[in-house]
């Protein structure tokens, strides 16, 4: 009876996508240290990896060709070919059509692709009989009469498992080197790790494996994997007990006793890690494999509503308690307090997912484009580990793709004309992330030709955005601005790449519709950096809350600059907008009551001016009260609603009643 594997069907896209994008990162690893061996190994597994996976679900085409694509990276791990251009492109070709395969499947639950193109040229490689820019090696593999005693598995060992080790040999015990199959069809290999570690631990150490724990935790490796054990347990025995586990089966020719060699440093080959030393930790603790989980996103945020909830009765409970005077009742209010507080910000950080899963799609977008264009690029990426809300993370990558675009198209320039100028041939494109406060910052930094403000503005009147004399008026700042026009561009000839320009404005739109911003710092010649602020999350937010006659709303707080008392005194009339003068600059002052057209009477004589910002321009919102800072959850106003000018959404306060949230940017 043949299984129904749809049921794993999304686990296999998630884990499918995951090993897709190992693989870009490594391939690119390889393709600028074609000596890289780990790089290789790494590609090596997960294309296994991908196979087995495809296999086993029923996805023939996508598992004859990885099958095909596994036996060319074979002979370059055997060192029978070399990584260069023409075999490199080709692996990038295959990883293009894995990626167009994976997403029919995610569309459609099944996928049939005519790969037989991809698979002449992969066996023309395998075969040694392409025309391309390859140098063959030579067959280096070992005559079989020449016997060798030299272990047969890899061991590089650090100064802490030399120590181990030594002391171990000391007190008597058999240090040893296992290589342990998994079946090839087992569905789950990192259960079946985990199972051998177990089994190993109950009187023996294992000091070191061959990948690492965290790779067997998530099934990153091939068939085999090694480990190193210290025991005093015979170890026919110890054999004996793996292969009783299921789908596990010990490879007897792989077996080194280590403790029979001769265990000195100058010996044996120490490992000299990049990373930081890290603290030496209890070795079996080290090596238990952490336990994870995967969580569907709409449990998250369905987890989020709830803390939401919570957080809107427990103030509901505080002004109960407040307006009758139960005073029995504040004791648990400030336990309910703590507690919502705790919870919120647990649901906050499972919420939160380093920007890397984006950042980690663009060294592969940047290196196509700039063989595309003819250009030598190098891309640096800083601040990957930065987190942000998952639905933060899930919105930026196309903004993020524009800008990328927009650099390496009309940013740099070509090789010959950064020669011409004095400038490296080979361009920079710089992409990082730093937290500041609640906020994100993300910028996008090229050292091209910088913005050239004469042609934008040149540009802006041929297209009829502005009048000359608008134009000749113009400070550099305000001319940049017009980047951010529709349809606005620079370039001569527009291309499937675009110019500056194009697509400026669906970024700035996607950006601010996630009460971000984005700024724009150029300096002619020398290059330019976009900066994009974003909120940490935008589920729970910091607010002002401040009265305006009878009505009650919420401005966001990172829009707010300060508060101040106004007198009709400080009012000032130019070109009838009232204005005040604070700290030697002039504010434009709107009052929110004829603004969002407010009824009802004026509550007191006394108003209070609320400084708010987009960007780096100021206004004033003249308000009534100012009630004070508030936590709030912000509610959908629904479909019928949606996009009213000024409004963001609404708050259910701890009164009970609905409160408007504003929308800073389209009040501007």
């Amino acid at each position: 009876m043949k299984m129904d594997m749809s049921q794993y069907l999304d686990v296999f896209l998630e884990e499918s996508k995951e090993h897709l994008g190992n693989l870009n990162e490594q391939l690119l690893n390889l393709e600028k240290n074609p000596g890289n061996l780990a790089a290789l190994n790494e590609i090596f597994r997960a294309a296994h990896t991908l196979k087995g996976m495809s296999s086993t679900m029923g996805f023939e085409d996508l598992a004859d060709l990885t099958h095909h694509l596994e036996d060319v990276l074979s002979d370059l791990k055997e060192g029978l070919l070399q990584p260069d251009t023409y075999v490199v492109d080709t692996l990038f070709q295959c990883l293009d059509r894995v990626q167009s395969i994976i997403s029919q499947i995610e569309s459609n639950g099944s996928a049939e692709y005519n790969n037989q193109d991809l698979i002449a040229i992969l066996n023309s490689i395998k075969n040694q009989n392409y025309t391309g820019d390859i140098q063959l090696i030579e067959d280096k593999q070992k005559p079989a009469t020449a016997q060798t005693e030299e272990p047969s598995i890899e061991l590089d060992f650090n100064e802490y498992e030399l120590t181990v080790m030594e002391e171990a040999a000391c007190k008597n015990y058999q240090i040893a080197a296992i290589r342990v199959a998994v079946d090839p069809g087992s569905l789950m290999k990192s259960v079946r790790a985990f199972m051998v570690f177990k089994v190993l631990e109950e009187d023996s150490e294992v000091i070191k494996s061959i990948p690492a724990v965290t790779d067997l935790e998530d099934g990153k490796f091939d068939e085999t994997f090694d480990v190193v054990v210290i025991t005093k347990t015979p170890l026919p025995v110890l054999i004996d007990r793996l292969e009783h586990i299921s789908e596990i089966r010990v490879d007897s020719s792989h077996l080194v006793n280590i403790d029979q060699l001769p265990l000195h440093r100058d010996d044996i080959d120490v490992m000299k890690s990049d990373q930081k030393t890290t603290e030496q930790v209890d070795t079996k603790r080290n090596h238990k494999i952490k336990q994870t989980v995967r969580v569907d996103i709409d449990r998250l945020d369905n987890l989020m509503n709830l803390v939401g909830e919570l957080v809107m009765h427990k103030g509901r409970l505080g002004q109960i308690a407040s307006n009758r005077r139960i005073v029995e009742l504040n004791e648990t209010i400030e336990q309910i307090d703590r507690i919502s507080t705790d919870l919120q910000s647990v649901v906050m950080k499972v919420r939160m997912v380093p920007i890397e899963q984006v950042f980690n799609r663009f060294p592969r977008m940047v290196r196509d484009l700039a063989k595309e264009l003819n250009k030598e690029i190098e891309f640096i990426m800083e601040g990957k580990e930065t987190e942000l809300d998952r639905t933060v993370i899930d919105e930026i990558g196309d903004p993020l793709i524009h800008l990328l675009r927009n650099a390496i198209d009309h940013g740099l320039e070509s090789p010959s004309v950064r020669t011409q100028k004095g400038k490296p041939r080979i361009g920079t494109i710089i992409l990082r992330a730093r937290h500041e406060g609640n906020s994100v910052f993300i910028e996008v930094e090229d050292d091209g030709a910088g913005i050239q403000i004469e042609r934008v503005k040149n540009k802006a009147v041929a297209k009829g955005i502005i009048t000359a004399k608008e134009a000749e008026e113009m400070t550099a700042e305000q001319a940049v601005d017009l980047l951010f026009s529709p349809g606005f561009s620079t370039a001569e000839n527009i291309t499937d790449v675009s110019g500056r320009g194009v697509g400026l404005d669906v970024v700035k739109s996607k950006i601010e519709s996630l009460n971000g911003e984005i700024q724009v710092d150029s300096k002619p010649g020398q290059g330019t950096k976009f900066v994009v602020k974003l909120p940490l999350t935008l589920a729970i937010i910091q607010a002002l809350m401040v009265a305006v006659r009878d009505e009650i709303y919420a401005i966001p707080l990172s829009t707010v600059n300060e508060t101040t008392m106004l007198s009709s005194e400080d009012i000032r009339l130019i070109q009838n907008q009232e204005v005040i003068v604070l700290r030697g600059n002039v504010l434009p002052l709107y009052r929110l009551d004829s603004l969002l057209e407010v009824p009802g009477e004026t509550q007191s004589d006394e108003s209070y001016v609320v400084v708010v910002h987009k960007g780096n321009k100021q206004i004033g919102l003249v308000v009534d009260r100012l009630i004070g800072q508030q936590e709030i959850v912000i509610k959908s106003l629904g479909k019928v609603l949606a996009g009213t000018p000024g409004i963001a959404g609404a708050i259910v306060a701890g009164d009970g009643n609905v409160r408007l949230i504003l929308d800073i940017d389209t009040l501007f």
